[in-house]
């Protein structure tokens, strides 16, 4: 599935927005989207833990930083941010990243199959300002040092065997990672001004101790197509990873990052955008650019984490914005999945599905107070598309 879109933007309302001209499957133009029609209809009133939602949908907290998180004796850690799922069993396990400097690291709760919180632990320790990351295909979490210099570790999400660091993957300001099992790489961004877009093809696929470091090579255009060109020293010292290659393409402030169907998808918060590889034409584009909203307000600012479902649809979070996640359909259609009201101070973090599509669970990293130690993660369960 190659999703092509021309970017000719709409908003009807400020509340829902159409990227018009979009092809997915051969398909014709999308017709225009109408106020509140997202895919799961208008947002109601802020529900008791002050998340707006759409009928049928409802929220709870499953963590808040500084306290122990509940029917365990584990002390939930500050500042939760990127994050994912990973089935076990007949439950599952949600791990979260913590970015603070120092300590950052990562930790995971573990669930029943019905819901039920069963332990909490942690994964990954004295590390710095870990911000997203990203799932492996042999289901370990690539938990990303956001600093000068960061490393990539490769941790369990079970909690058993001891987190890696993996220098192949370069040091640099490290935000997200996607992994394409296709191509047999890991993507990467980068959160700098003039960060680039990596990847990280290994030795072996399924061993991330050697390999080689690509950057992506373009024109400054919005879209066109791309190549690869080798890192020459993903150390990254004395000379930044980001300005080793000629021609290599500038991303303001790259963050998510979600692969699917032969295309990956990330975020630049410098300008609000969503970017899409077509790797099957090495071709790059817009997805999503709020410059182009000809009319009403940008439905979604402040673009951050971003994951995606088996329907297609993308889920992508603010940082700041109207403190929404904001689902952007295969027929391009934009509009707010949730809103979290009364947290303007905060930003809205790691965005992850349960194994089975029908809970989501994300994070506000500063909660109420607008402090690393105010961090609150909750899930939500509702009729999401299939």
């Amino acid at each position: 599935m190659e999703r092509r879109t021309l970017l000719r933007a709409a908003v009807l309302g400020g509340s829902s927005a159409v990227l018009g001209g979009t092809l997915w499957r051969g398909a014709a133009y999308a017709a225009p989207a109408q106020p509140g029609t997202g895919p799961y209809g208008a947002l109601g009133t802020a529900d008791a833990n002050g998340i707006q939602l759409p009928s049928g949908f409802t929220s709870r907290v499953i963590a808040r930083s500084g306290q122990t998180v509940t029917g365990t004796s584990y002390t939930w850690h500050s500042a939760p941010d990127g994050g994912a799922c990973y089935a076990d069993g007949t439950g599952w396990i949600y791990v979260s990243n913590s970015e603070i400097n120092p300590s950052g690291g990562a930790s995971a709760v573990k669930f029943s199959s019905t819901g039920t919180v069963t332990a909490a632990y942690r994964i990954l320790s004295s590390t710095r300002q870990n911000c997203a990351g990203g799932k492996t295909p042999w289901n370990t979490w690539l938990s990303c040092e956001e600093v000068s210099l960061g490393y990539v570790y490769e941790t369990d999400p079970w909690g058993v065997n001891a987190a890696v660091q993996r220098p192949a993957l370069g040091r640099f300001k490290h935000e997200a990672a996607a992994a394409d099992p296709v191509r047999q790489v890991i993507y990467l961004t980068e959160d700098e001004t003039n960060g680039r877009f990596y990847r990280f093809v290994p030795t072996t696929w399924g061993n991330l101790s050697s390999g080689t470091l690509q950057v992506l090579v373009a024109g400054t255009a919005t879209s066109g197509s791309f190549t690869w060109a080798n890192v020459p020293d993903p150390d990254g010292s004395p000379t930044t990873t980001r300005t080793q290659v000629s021609g290599s393409k500038s991303f303001n402030g790259g963050e998510g990052c979600h692969y699917a169907d032969n295309t990956v998808w990330f975020t630049t918060k410098g300008d609000n955008r969503v970017w899409q590889l077509n790797l099957a034409s090495n071709t790059y584009e817009l997805a999503y650019d709020d410059s182009l909203v000809t009319s009403g307000t940008a439905p979604l600012t402040g673009v951050d984490n971003i994951t995606g479902t088996a329907s297609g649809d993308l889920f992508v979070a603010e940082d700041g914005g109207n403190m929404e996640i904001c689902v952007i359909t295969p027929t391009d259609v934009i509009a707010p999945f949730l809103r979290i009201t009364g947290q303007s101070s905060s930003e809205i973090t790691g965005p992850a599905f349960s194994p089975d599509g029908r809970r989501l669970y994300f994070s506000s990293q500063r909660g109420t107070s607008g402090s690393s130690s105010g961090g609150i993660t909750y899930e939500v369960t509702g009729p999401f598309r299939a």
